[in-house]
């Protein structure tokens, strides 16, 4: 039988939405989300929500389901017989406030193209959770990727031991010479019977994206009432400007939806509010500031 979770995963996530909107919500007094909602012309739509607040600068949760013929850009690397493509996924960035809370990203989806008799020819997920701190606490790394880790463990003995090392190759800034955090895990083109069978894979797609609230909110937690200083406010807005860097340079997510026309204001939801540059900025050595940066040059075992 022909494995077909498009619906069940694009409900999933709009539950899953919710949840991660509340979880986030109840830090905050006064702020609430705001949902956009928007069609794209050439078929699908998305909600995309932000929430401007005390604890967090700027917190968005996308989740969007398009579909339609196959545009250029995939042709040459999906099968020739491909005549539509069907994606759906959920997209997070949440900026804190205070730089003792880290910022993080996670993104989780499904994809498949059919031919011209809709039958699929190629369907996978992709996805992942990072973490990219301003001031590290290694008990957050560990809890963070931890959780992660049992979310894995519990599907395929190799998915942890795999995804944490893609992760630190994927989310690395070439052109400086360096990781943009501490990772967590990433993965894509996860398809059908590789390593598990297609419901198998669907139920740990599932698991690792409901996960993201037991790794990242206990953090925000133990984080939020710590002071912080006019100075360490700054370093938090120059390490922006590397996360920035890596999203308009090398984030293919970025990249593709710029390429085939999306929606601009969901695409730069993940930029922060407030960035800046310093020419020839470095930290002195044996400062906080030092530590973060030489764990950044060199991936680490946290799990």
């Amino acid at each position: 039988m022909e494995f077909r979770p498009k619906k069940r995963f694009f409900t999933f996530i709009k539950g899953l939405q919710n949840e991660i909107c509340t979880a986030l919500e109840a830090f905050e007094v006064k702020s609430k989300f705001i949902e956009d909602y928007w069609e794209r012309e050439a078929g699908g739509e998305g909600w995309s929500r932000v929430l401007t607040g005390q604890i967090f600068e700027k917190a968005g949760v996308n989740v969007s389901e398009v579909y339609g013929p196959v545009p250029d850009v995939l042709k040459s690397t999906i099968p020739e017989s491909a005549k539509d493509f069907y994606a759906t996924g959920i997209s997070l960035v949440i900026h804190p406030m205070n730089p003792m809370i880290p910022t993080t990203h996670a993104n989780f989806r499904y994809f498949e193209v059919t031919n011209k008799n809709d039958v699929i020819v190629d369907q996978w997920f992709g996805g992942g959770a990072d973490l990219s701190p301003y001031y590290l606490f290694d008990e957050d790394a560990e809890h963070f990727h931890q959780t992660l880790k049992q979310a894995c463990d519990k599907h395929h003995e190799n998915f942890y031991t795999e995804f944490k090392p893609w992760c630190d190759r994927y989310f690395f800034n070439s052109h400086r010479n360096e990781y943009r955090g501490i990772g967590g895990v990433f993965y894509d083109h996860l398809r059908p019977d590789d390593k598990l069978p297609g419901p198998e894979l669907e139920i740990f797609q599932r698991e690792i994206a409901s996960s993201f609230i037991k790794a990242y909110i206990p953090i925000v937690e133990n984080r939020r009432f710590l002071n912080y200083s006019a100075a360490e406010k700054k370093w938090q807005e120059i390490r922006r400007g590397r996360y920035v860097e890596f999203n308009l340079l090398h984030d293919r997510g970025t990249l593709f939806g710029l390429k085939t026309g999306g929606r601009i204001e969901s695409i730069f939801m993940s930029l922060p509010p407030t960035v800046r540059w310093e020419y020839n900025h470095e930290p002195e050595e044996g400062t906080a500031e030092a530590n973060l940066i030489q764990v950044l040059t060199k991936p680490k075992k946290w799990a």
